[in-house]
């Protein structure tokens, strides 16, 4: 009998377990994140400076907004990417409700997919306190990220939860295939948002290259 396994309930070990995905160490695997990247604007650094600043200041006034994520940090990162104008389009999935208890508190949020063109997507974790790692939308977009990926072009995501950003590339072959990048975090020296405006930029093209 095939079992049906929900996004939003699959772990990192049903993933291994079913599907046999690995994890690549090899930094040749996954340099996109890395290499010949665009540059940035001064304006566009000025935007991703004020980013940094608003998000900075909701901080002081917990709890945050459900929505704050997407709202604050990353509709502004799809816009400056251009990833609200064709080729590509924003695709929603259904939210996914994740739930953490730490003495006695009990944190609520939302687990965000959206999918921005057939091989690019990414998830958003939103909560009222800054209480979810990446690490907790790592399972759930690798699983989309299987479900829209054919054997014979990578496909890659981002995770984020408003503070860190995580990049991630898979090859669906006979053994799917998965790598990261560094963790990019907001409160980093400088500002990690430049770089990661970069990134989205190179895959961006990267796909629409690859069709």
């Amino acid at each position: 009998m095939t079992q049906t396994i929900q996004a939003r309930e699959i772990t990192l070990l049903e993933l291994e377990t079913n599907f046999r995905i690995q994890m690549i160490e090899d930094a040749f695997f996954f340099c996109e994140w890395q290499d010949n990247l665009p540059a940035i604007t001064d304006v566009e650094k000025q935007r991703l400076d004020r980013v940094k600043a608003s998000y900075s200041n909701l901080l002081k006034y917990p709890p945050l907004l459900e929505n704050t994520v997407k709202m604050v940090v990353l509709s502004p990162l799809l816009d400056l990417a251009d990833f609200y104008l064709s080729p590509f389009h924003i695709k929603s999935e259904k939210s996914v409700q994740i739930s953490a208890d730490d003495e006695g508190v009990t944190v609520k949020g939302n687990i965000d997919v959206l999918v921005l063109f057939n091989r690019l997507a990414v998830v958003a974790i939103e909560s009222k306190q800054a209480a979810f790692s990446v690490e907790v939308g790592k399972p759930q977009l690798l699983s989309y990220m299987l479900a829209i990926a054919n054997p014979d072009k990578p496909v890659y995501g981002l995770i984020t939860n408003g503070a860190s950003f995580l990049f991630v590339k898979l090859i669906k072959q006979e053994t799917p295939k998965y790598a990261l990048s560094r963790l990019f975090y907001i409160f980093n020296p400088g500002n990690d948002l430049y770089a990661v405006l970069s990134i989205f930029k190179q895959l961006a093209q990267l796909v629409i290259e690859g069709g």
